[in-house]
């Protein structure tokens, strides 16, 4: 995960001591427990309108200066809690022009959730991934898919099944399950149609960022049903990835089932 987190043109003007406690929101309540700092504290009343939508995706946040205003505390704070969701990719700092809320459209927060890279060539060498969407569900969740997306088992939820290609070759099959009430709409006719990124679409069309995610890794085998799909043997060694995504407060919103062919591209990540 790449940090980019240039320094702020605003100085930070003297405004006396901090305040003890948590600054109060704009509904009047207050904000994280006194004993975090009180950077933290702003950090999450910026998350807090952000989750609430008062900041879209690709919308400019208001300046340091006034959320300073804003919060009654000083530019230094406001800036290093911006610093802070700037490292975390939910804001994005441009130079000369102020701090944006992050978007899936951006090439840089595509690839922080594409794992699965040429072993030679730039990762789009091959250009975007040939999707095609072999069904688009709606069902009652299961039970194990219902405790990982913080559901009621029985809860409406979208089921999503796909194979993506590189240069026409299947490469890998996913399964998604998402909340049926978030994405109430969604369709195997707008999901063939969309060609960008996934996670730019759930953004845009239903108003769900996945900030964050977890993933499981194992090696497992193909069966018939799979090795058919992925134009591979029966028994064909492939890479499971599990991952569960989410939204802004920790919020589970997507759980991925992938499996990956590796005999052309590895798994790369980065940790810092």
């Amino acid at each position: 995960m790449s940090t980019n987190s240039p320094s702020s043109n605003d100085s930070d003007a003297p405004r006396g001591p901090e305040p003890a406690t948590a600054p109060p929101d704009a509904a009047g309540g207050m904000g994280a427990p006194a004993f975090s700092p009180l950077y933290q504290q702003i950090k999450a009343l910026i998350l807090q309108s952000l989750q609430a939508g008062e900041w879209k995706p690709g919308d400019m946040i208001p300046s340091e200066f006034d959320l300073a205003a804003r919060f009654k505390v000083s530019q230094g704070t406001v800036r290093k809690a911006i610093d802070e969701l700037a490292t975390d990719n939910l804001l994005v700092r441009r130079q000369g022009k102020g701090t944006f809320v992050a978007t899936h459209s951006e090439q840089h927060i595509q690839y922080r959730f594409l794992r699965l890279l040429p072993d030679t060539g730039q990762p789009d060498s091959q250009g975007p991934a040939e999707r095609h969407i072999i069904e688009c569900k709606r069902l009652r969740a299961p039970a194990e898919v219902a405790r990982q997306l913080s559901l009621r088992t029985g809860d409406p939820v979208l089921q999503v099944r796909r194979v993506l290609a590189f240069g026409g070759i299947p490469t890998i099959l996913e399964d998604l399950w998402l909340p049926g009430v978030a994405f109430k709409g969604l369709t195997q006719e707008t999901l063939a149609e969309d060609k960008g990124p996934m996670y730019a679409l759930f953004e845009a069309q239903f108003g769900v960022r996945m900030v964050r995610a977890t993933e499981k890794l194992k090696a497992v085998s193909a069966d018939d049903e799979i090795a058919g799909l992925l134009g591979v043997e029966n028994g064909h060694p492939l890479l499971s990835v599990e991952r569960l995504a989410f939204t802004y407060n920790d919020v589970p919103m997507e759980l991925r089932r992938g499996l990956y062919r590796t005999d052309a591209r590895h798994y790369h990540n980065e940790l810092s």
